[in-house]
């Protein structure tokens, strides 16, 4: 156990006091998956993170996933999911579990517990307000229900954010081409959000440490990752695999206005925290 004395406790605050003043009344998105939703440990760090902040006057806008509890549900329907080429197939039967799940059961738990770690919360789904408006996905192959966001109206996001909410998203969306709604990316619509709402930061909440240069060793964390790099680095087959999708959310952001993106390793307490409020950092910055 790492023991703590008072002094060290004084240089811990005094060292966060130059990056709350930096992110007052600024909007950070947190894009929330993978282990971090799955460990209730870590999933108390996270909701006390994200209320510490809020509490200090930042603006937390938290955007949520939940593949392993689809999965979940549809296995006690007897349903077994589908993947095409990586990318979940939703059919209509699908769909409803989709937003079940999402707009449901995971967006109202982690409501009530921000609630009881001390912040105030309120859910919106992408249908609401018209937050998200897509299209269907055509360029993978069929995905049924899969959806391309065409449209963000960040205004009730603003109006929960403007009367001191932490907004809590899910991520189906409206169809703009057709009277369904649509399974969509949760990194994809953090990336998007953040550049609507014109936010200071996007963080990307992922199982592995950041980009490393070596996938199998952790010590080749590459911290800081300028745009102009990224090219040569999806070359080199340094970004790769699933982690390609998350830096291009990123490239996109900083492209249209976001002063820096972050994907984090949600396996590691209070990340979100180490993140933004220290001189330490964690994971891999792009800007």
């Amino acid at each position: 156990m790492i023991h703590i004395d008072n002094l060290n406790r004084a240089e811990v605050l005094s060292e966060a006091l130059p990056y709350i003043q930096e992110y007052n009344k600024q909007i950070v998105v947190i894009k929330y998956g993978g282990a971090a939703m799955q460990s209730a440990e870590l999933k108390q760090a996270v909701i006390s993170d994200i209320v510490l902040l809020s509490l200090v006057g930042i603006k937390v806008v938290l955007v949520h996933g939940g593949g392993p509890e689809i999965n979940e549900l549809l296995g006690k329907m007897g349903k077994q999911a589908k993947f095409v080429n990586g990318l979940r197939y939703t059919d209509e039967e699908t769909m409803d579990v989709v937003q079940m799940v999402l707009c449901g059961k995971i967006s109202k738990e982690l409501v009530a517990k921000i609630g009881q770690t001390g912040g105030r919360a309120l859910s919106l789904s992408g249908i609401d307000g018209n937050l998200f408006t897509a299209r269907r996905m055509t360029e993978e192959g069929d995905l049924g229900l899969v959806g391309d966001i065409v449209g963000v109206d960040p205004q009730p996001v603003l109006d929960a954010l403007d009367n001191g909410y932490i907004p809590v998203i899910s991520t189906v969306a409206a169809g703009q081409d057709a009277n369904v709604s649509y399974n969509i990316n949760a990194d994809t619509a953090a990336s998007r959000l953040a550049i609507a709402l014109k936010a200071k930061k996007l963080m990307l909440l992922t199982d592995v440490r950041g980009i490393l240069r070596d996938a199998r060793d952790d010590s080749t964390l590459l911290p800081v990752v300028p745009l102009h790099e990224v090219p040569r680095l999806v070359k080199e087959k340094v970004i790769t695999g699933g982690m390609k999708p998350k830096v291009d959310c990123c490239v996109q952001a900083v492209r249209e206005g976001v002063t820096r993106t972050h994907i984090l390793d949600g396996r590691i307490p209070h990340a979100i925290l180490i993140e933004l409020l220290s001189n330490t950092g964690v994971g891999t910055m792009i800007l």
